[in-house]
């Protein structure tokens, strides 16, 4: 059964005109531009799984994140978490919905409000989403504490007094406070030392386990998008590309896009050569996109049918792709 569901989910923004410095950025750009950061895009999310989201920067992730939870306002399209639709709620009725909804950010210390120790920092979720006494916040505290491997000690310090590592270990330990059963992982990884980040997805991955949760893992990093997701799914200028299982979506990918950015993950041995595909052009700006395949002013093997619309289909069971060559 899907814990969430997207559907033809669009979030548009408008470009307002800044002159002539501003249209020679985004070329088209005037009084009456619409960037179309996410364009109709539809995908589920399993109880228990993990989904992958990967593209490249400015391709919609974090805005299809952001849509989810309703930190950004949809456009269109239906966002249905345990079949309730959270695009059509009010924010009074959305409210107590949210405690199963939680997100940890990119940046640790942007995330962190610098005037509140990790104590307040932790005990703010309980205060607003759950009934419980002081003894029980402060023993519910100590457990995600533990849980995300932090002294207790260090409750009473600030954002600043911490180290990266520490800082992002709050953040997960704040999302875990009110035992959430949705968790969006929005490159968590990403702002932290190399040394770091093995033991932060070790530590994801042991915390979905014991929290029975689901997540969305949104990342750069391939390889361990390709280690932590069970599906994968391929974002190119604010649309689907391809949607697989993660073991599948790299041995087979099919998409053209999908073969370049996984021929750009570096190989641990000197001795073994990969073939790197280039993409030659430039992105389509997101305020002029062309019709049909969004990727065909940049792609290999593009031909005449690619100018037409291209949903996705699916070629291999449970693997799907937007792409003309998938009909033979």
């Amino acid at each position: 059964m899907a814990l969430v569901e997207i559907l033809n989910l669009s979030k548009h923004f408008s470009v307002k005109d800044q002159g002539i410095a501003f249209r020679a950025l985004i070329p088209f750009a005037g009084k009456k531009a619409v960037l179309r950061a996410v364009d109709g895009i539809s995908f589920s999310i399993q109880k228990g799984e993990t989904l992958g989201l990967v593209g490249e920067s400015g391709c919609g992730k974090s805005t299809v994140a952001r849509c989810i939870l309703r930190l950004l306002e949809p456009t269109s399209g239906r966002i249905l978490f345990e079949e309730t639709d959270l695009a059509g709620l009010q924010e009074e009725v959305l409210r107590p919905i949210r405690r199963d909804l939680q997100m940890i950010f990119q940046d640790p210390m942007a995330s962190l409000n610098p005037r509140l120790s990790v104590r307040q920092v932790l005990e703010e979720p309980l205060r607003l989403h759950e009934k419980l006494t002081a003894k029980e916040r402060e023993d519910r505290v100590l457990e995600v504490m533990d849980q995300v491997g932090l002294d207790g000690e260090l409750l009473n310090r600030f954002p600043h007094e911490l180290s990266g590592g520490q800082r992002q270990r709050v953040n997960i330990a704040r999302a875990i406070t009110t035992r959430p059963k949705f968790i969006v992982l929005d490159e968590p990884t990403s702002a932290l030392d190399v040394s770091l980040r093995a033991k932060i997805v070790l530590l994801l991955e042991e915390l979905k386990s014991i929290l029975s949760t689901t997540y969305l893992f949104i990342s750069h990093d391939l390889s361990t998008v390709k280690y932590l997701s069970d599906r994968v799914a391929v974002m190119y200028l604010g649309t689907l590309v391809e949607i697989a299982k993660a073991r599948e979506l790299f041995r087979h990918p099919f998409h053209p896009y999908t073969k370049a950015l996984l021929s750009a993950i570096p190989i641990p041995d000197p001795n073994v050569k990969r073939d790197r595909i280039i993409l030659e052009g430039e992105i389509p700006s997101p305020t002029n996109i062309p019709e049909g395949c969004r990727l065909r002013g940049r792609c290999p093997v593009a031909r005449p049918t690619c100018s037409e619309e291209v949903p996705l289909q699916e070629v291999a069971s449970s693997h799907w792709v937007a792409c003309h060559r998938s009909k033979g």
